[in-house]
């Protein structure tokens, strides 16, 4: 059967992704002011952090419409498999529901197999969940098996955590509004957040300053996979202007982790999250 994935730009694209002939991508927007930018391979990180710290207005984004996932479905492909960033933080999945049900409409008879993945989650996660339908209809796994499979494997084969300088954006954005008051007035220190199963955002450790922060989010990675075997599992180490961070926290994973050092690998933030991840933000997506 052929296929085609569908990503939003939440997803971090990866060198062997910019490959694929069967990938789309559905870009967000980006605005800081007056400024607006399409999250798309153009997309200049450097450039919109740079924006970023000088601007006094808060960066937003704006998720891609209905029409635009219905157009991504169109094709000559039997089956549509749709990841988008978790809808506890983003209006995205509700758009690529919506943009099905266009599609449906608008090519009435059409007997196209469409799935929208919820990845209760953003940035590498997205990326290791469009690998895994890859290998697995690359393989002949029919439709149903690969969202049977490709669903379990969102919820209880992947985990994320994150460490980030700033949480500005997250917090003036109303992403943060699942944490605790005291938690968020207490911003200045480096906190280790994960994904809930749920696809919300959790606290599970803070201290003082980011390299000890980095360090712990390491040993917490160590403790969501041990017991699992981890020959061929992949760790990506998302990073928004700090390569020589995503270096050391690549460092600290091999170290705690069975993680093949050739599979811990660092990755350019999208511009959506590089928007809220901000100057300097960690983002660890990795298989059990």
């Amino acid at each position: 059967m052929s296929y085609k994935i569908v990503v939003d730009s939440c997803c971090d694209i990866n060198e062997e992704m910019r490959g694929w002939s069967n990938l789309e991508v559905v870009p967000l927007t980006l605005q800081i002011g007056d400024y607006v930018v399409i999250d798309d391979e153009s997309f200049n990180q450097e450039d919109f952090i740079s924006r970023m710290v000088e601007s006094n207005e808060l960066a937003k984004s704006a998720c891609p419409s209905p029409d635009a996932f219905a157009k991504a479905i169109e094709g000559d492909e039997e089956d549509v498999y749709i990841i988008t960033i978790t809808s506890k933080l983003s209006g995205c999945y509700n758009s690529a529901i919506q943009g099905v049900d266009l599609y449906k409409e608008e090519h009435a008879g059409s007997t196209k197999n469409i799935h929208v993945f919820n990845s209760k989650a953003t940035s590498g996660l997205e990326t290791l969940m469009a690998e895994k339908i890859k290998t697995l209809a690359d393989g002949g796994a029919p439709f149903e098996e690969v969202v049977e499979r490709v669903e379990d494997y969102c919820v209880n084969g992947l985990g994320l955590y994150f460490c980030l300088e700033s949480m500005d954006a997250l917090k003036g954005n109303g992403r943060l509004y699942n944490l605790a008051a005291s938690v968020i007035e207490a911003l200045k220190v480096k906190l280790i957040c994960r994904r809930t199963e749920a696809g919300n955002i959790s606290v599970s450790g803070k201290d003082l300053t980011v390299k000890r922060a980095l360090s712990k989010m390491a040993k917490l990675i160590a403790a969501d996979t041990e017991g699992s075997n981890l020959a061929g599992k992949k760790c990506y180490v998302t990073e928004v202007c700090c390569v020589e961070k995503a270096n050391e926290v690549k460092r600290n994973i091999k170290a705690a982790c069975n993680y093949a050092e050739e599979n811990i690998i660092i990755l350019k933030a999208s511009g959506l999250n590089s928007l809220y991840a901000s100057n300097g933000g960690i983002i660890v997506s990795f298989e059990k």
